[in-house]
């Protein structure tokens, strides 16, 4: 990564994520203090809005900002043109080829072009036709010491709802297993810039960061016990949450049980 570039990622953060996370939104963060400042370490957050990026870089000091790079989907962000530079340049994102892919794939293709001289890519493509790893640029991520932000649940999600874990975080998990692993939950985002939305509402925001686990300090080295521990802190930070009126209807009670 470039002075340049380190200096772009503060000046987003410092110019555009706080302002419109700290003026525009209510937040109110509980635990803050167990937010990693040194890699490599992961960050698991839900994932409900465009505008969760822009609140988890806000979390962190400016000066560990440029450290701190969510995995993102190379297929919507490295499609070229504007959005790409400022994902690569501004967000620092680590794009991932969802689904997998042979490197001859244009999904393939759009996560190698990440790596080309921009310090956060997945690498160079395979060969023709050869599979590669959807989370090659995740290991070189942490790998260098960052901090990864990942939504393990692949998507965004419908409004203050969670989906299924995917399994991805657990390979992470394993392969770097002295990596604290960090649930974060957000509650009020879905509101504030759901799907389609293209300008947030002023919306209070709740944010609780989970307690710290990792695959090593946890005796979690089987990849089930894993996801389901990490499905149980997402649970109980999710309870902590004030409800809103359109989600009233969810059954809180069967998340108790």
């Amino acid at each position: 990564m470039t002075r340049w570039q380190r200096f772009l990622r503060m000046a987003f953060a410092a110019l555009v994520a706080r302002p419109v996370v700290r003026l525009w939104l209510g937040v109110n963060v509980r635990h803050q203090e167990r937010l990693p400042l040194r890699g490599p370490a992961i960050v698991a957050a839900n994932h409900n809005s465009h505008l969760d990026i822009c609140t988890l870089l806000s979390l962190f000091p400016l000066a560990r900002v440029p450290d701190v790079q969510p995995a993102a989907a190379a297929d919507y962000f490295m499609k070229g043109g504007p959005l790409t530079w400022i994902a690569r340049n501004l967000v620092g994102i680590v794009p991932v080829v969802r689904g997998g892919g042979r490197a001859g794939s244009a999904k393939a293709k759009a996560g190698a072009a990440a790596g080309n001289g921009n310090g956060n890519g997945n690498g160079s493509a395979a060969g023709n036709g050869e599979r590669r790893d959807p989370l090659e640029g995740c290991y070189q991520a942490l790998e260098r010491g960052g901090i990864l932000v990942i939504f393990p649940e692949g998507t965004r999600g419908e409004p203050e709802q969670m989906q299924a874990l995917k399994s991805g975080i657990a390979h992470l998990a394993r392969r770097f297993p002295d990596a604290p692993v960090i649930p974060l939950y957000m509650h009020g985002l879905g509101k504030s810039m759901p799907k389609g939305s293209f300008v947030p509402l002023p919306v209070f925001v709740d944010i609780f960061v989970g307690r710290p686990l990792s695959w090593r300090a946890n005796a979690l080295d089987d990849k089930t016990v894993f996801m389901q521990t990490l499905t149980d802190r997402f649970a109980s930070l999710r309870l902590k949450a004030r409800p809103t009126r359109d989600d009233a209807h969810d059954d809180v009670d069967q998340e108790n049980a």
